[in-house]
C-alpha cells in the first residue's frame, strides 16, 4: 500500500467572519501529482498553508510527513515542505544576487549564525544548474524577467532539499511562453527528484499537462478529486467557474494522467 504523506480531516479554518476551508479532507500518497484548480478565493491557497503548517485550525486534523500539525514542531516540518509563490515583483535595486537568492533555501536547514558550507553552496548551484539559470547566478535578483524570477524561486526550494513540493499560481503573470517552461520545468523536477508535487492554479491555460489527480474547488469545499480523463469535461469546468461551456471548451486543457 501506498504512503499516504499528507492526511487532512475534517479541516475548516475561518478568517474571521470568512470561512475559507470548510470540512475538507484529503489523503495525498507519496510521490503523486496534483493539480489543484478552482476560481479565485475558492480555498486553494489556504489548502497549501493548511499543509505547510501556517495557519490555525478551526476544527479538524492534519498530519504531513507523520506529523501532526496541530501539536508539532511547524518549524520542522517546513524544512521539508518547499512552496513557491506567484511571481511579485522585486526591486531592481535590491542588492541581492540569484546565486544568494538560491542559498536562503539552505538556511532554514543550518540553523542561527551558521555560514553555508561548501555543501551548501554546491547544493544551491545544482538547483541553478536544474532551472537553466547558472549563467545569471551573480545577476542581481530585480534584473530578472519574470519567467526568470521565477525559475529562481523555484531553484530556492530546491535548494531546500524538500520531500513536498507546494506551487501556489507559480504561472501567474507570466506570458505564454514562461507559462510553458515552467510547467515543463515542474513536472521534469517532479519526476527527477521524485517528490510530492501540489500545483494550485485559478487559470485553465495554466494547468500541468501531465498529472495523476485534480482536486477541484469551490467556496471551500472540494467538489471533485479524481483522474484527470474521468475529471476534466466541459461541464464539470462550466459549473466550477460559472462560464457558459462554450467558453470553457475554447480553453478546457488538453490534461492526461501521467505515465507511470
Amino acid at each position: 500500500m501506498t504512503e499516504a504523506v499528507i492526511q487532512i480531516e475534517n479541516a475548516v479554518v475561518s478568517y474571521r467572519e470568512t470561512i475559507a476551508l470548510r470540512g475538507v479532507s484529503l489523503a495525498v500518497e507519496k510521490g503523486e501529482f496534483i493539480a489543484v484548480i478552482g476560481p479565485n478565493g475558492s480555498g486553494k491557497t489556504t489548502l497549501l498553508t493548511v499543509i505547510n503548517g501556517l495557519v490555525h485550525l478551526t476544527q479538524g486534523q492534519v498530519q504531513v510527513l507523520g506529523r501532526d500539525i496541530n501539536g508539532g514542531n511547524r518549524h520542522a516540518l517546513r524544512r521539508q515542505v518547499g512552496y513557491v509563490a506567484q511571481v511579485s515583483n522585486i526591486d531592481q535595486r535590491m542588492p541581492i544576487s540569484v546565486r544568494e537568492v538560491v542559498m536562503i533555501g539552505r538556511y532554514g536547514l543550518l540553523g542561527f549564525f551558521r555560514q553555508p558550507s561548501r555543501r551548501d553552496w554546491l547544493l544551491a548551484d545544482e538547483a541553478l544548474s536544474m532551472v537553466g539559470m547558472t549563467h545569471l547566478a551573480k545577476r542581481p535578483i530585480g534584473h530578472l524577467s519574470g519567467g526568470e524570477q521565477q525559475r529562481v524561486a523555484i531553484a530556492r526550494c530546491l535548494a531546500q532539499e524538500p520531500d513536498i513540493f507546494l506551487l501556489d499560481e507559480p504561472t501567474a503573470s507570466l506570458d505564454w511562453k514562461a507559462q510553458t517552461e515552467i510547467l515543463e520545468l515542474v513536472k521534469r523536477i517532479h519526476d527527477e527528484r521524485h517528490l510530492t508535487t501540489l500545483f494550485v492554479t485559478h487559470d485553465l491555460d495554466a494547468l500541468p499537462h501531465t498529472c495523476d489527480r485534480v482536486i477541484l474547488v469551490k467556496d471551500g469545499l472540494i467538489v471533485g478529486d479524481n483522474t484527470p480523463d474521468k475529471l476534466i469535461s466541459t461541464e464539470t469546468l462550466s459549473r466550477l467557474y460559472n462560464l457558459p461551456a462554450e467558453v470553457v471548451e475554447v480553453r478546457r486543457p488538453h490534461i492526461h494522467t501521467r505515465s507511470h
